[in-house]
């Protein structure tokens, strides 16, 4: 097949690529080269270089249609993985975010409608983030899907997510596909918008499409210079450059890490299979790991002398707790994560530790959005 990829020379596309390829496939890549990603000199990026002369490789920009035009040509399926991930940067950087999510995806989707092509198969990158604080339980309630956390809360050091019908703390669940979705920032919402349109818009033109809504993706070749994605990386830069990590709220918030090899398999599997019925399909571990328990061990694997303080800080928009419930994935499609956290992490660090210290700019971000009212 020929398979296109936005974003391709990202993380996640770089390392599906490769995959690809090693199956078989034709792979054309769409990818901009964020500064943001790949440095000032796209050149020396471990991502870009890993597809180079691999792929039929196009700059260009999802927000131009002519781009659009070229890269679709010839191809049979489209994996959309172009989009601007930042969650804090999405909530003062609307205009950007939602120009190249939202209006990316709709000049893709004008295309496929109003144009000749090959297409048969769409599958848009989506992330758990569209669920919000997710799914959880009230003792008094039931099953219930709680609102934002409030900043009063938050300020007096109440941390947990709380039920929108009595105000009782609840207990997190694992989050099937049918929860109820509240975005709690642009960049959820933006990813929210994309599913829908993608989903929507195939199935009234008889393209076959997925949506696969990613936890907490990382592993070896991910940024270690983009301040704001990636809480593995964020960590690993500051305690190479000894500094010290400063931990939000109580650090019991907790996020389903799942490791870039069973992200890709997932994508595999909908690339190859059939029938991907419009449906939208959770894709992590089901397993929640605290983010002091990150950053300690980091700092074992290190032998970080950084000290980790437990601050109370807070960011607007950020949620407690989130951590897939996958039966869905693997009923339909056999997907089964074949890496755990504490593998995984191993393998992180040990290529952390092989790579050239980075520039920490994580201090400035924090900055940016503390001059926002968005940092508490």
């Amino acid at each position: 097949m020929n398979v296109l990829i936005t974003g391709g020379a990202g993380f996640i596309g770089s390392n599906l690529s490769l995959s690809l390829i090693s199956k078989g496939h034709t792979v054309t890549v769409l990818d901009n080269l964020s500064p943001q990603i790949h440095g000032d000199d796209p050149d020396k990026s471990e991502l870009y270089r890993a597809i180079a002369g691999k792929v039929n490789f196009i700059k260009g920009d999802v927000r131009n249609i002519s781009d659009w035009e070229k890269s679709i040509a010839g191809c049979d399926v489209i994996v959309h993985l172009a989009a601007e991930t930042g969650t804090g940067q999405s909530m003062y950087e609307i205009d950007r975010y939602c120009d190249a999510n939202v209006g990316g995806t709709a000049k893709m989707l004008d295309l496929l409608t109003n144009k000749p092509h090959n297409v048969k198969k769409c599958i848009i990158a989506s992330s758990r983030a569209v669920y919000g604080e997710g799914k959880y339980e009230c003792a008094k309630c039931g099953i219930v899907y709680p609102f934002d956390r409030t900043s009063e809360d938050m300020q007096k050091g109440d941390f947990n997510a709380k039920c929108p019908s009595c105000g009782a703390d609840v207990s997190p669940l694992p989050t099937d596909e049918d929860t109820l979705c509240i975005p709690g920032s642009i960049y959820a919402l933006t990813k929210y918008m994309q599913e829908k349109m993608v989903l929507m818009s195939c199935r009234g033109i008889g393209v076959d499409a997925a949506a696969l809504r990613f936890q907490n993706v990382y592993g070896p070749g991910q940024s270690l210079s983009n301040p704001y994605t990636g809480i593995l990386s964020i960590f690993s830069t500051r305690m190479k450059n000894g500094n010290d990590i400063n931990i939000f709220e109580d650090g019991k918030e907790s996020r389903d890490f799942v490791y870039i090899d069973d992200v890709v398999d997932s994508i595999m599997l909908c690339v190859e299979g059939n029938n991907l019925s419009h449906e939208v399909f959770n894709v992590g571990t089901g397993v929640p790991v605290d983010v002091l328990t990150v950053a300690n061990t980091l700092a074992s694997k290190y032998g970080s002398k950084s000290k980790i303080s437990v601050t109370g800080n807070f960011r607007v928009g950020d949620i407690r707790t989130n951590y897939a419930d996958i039966s869905r994935i693997q009923k339909r499609f056999g997907y089964t994560p074949k890496v755990s956290f504490d593998e995984g992490i191993s393998r992180f660090a040990k290529w952390v530790d092989g790579q050239e210290v980075q520039e920490d700019k994580f201090d400035a971000s924090i900055e940016e959005m503390r001059s926002k009212g968005l940092l508490k």
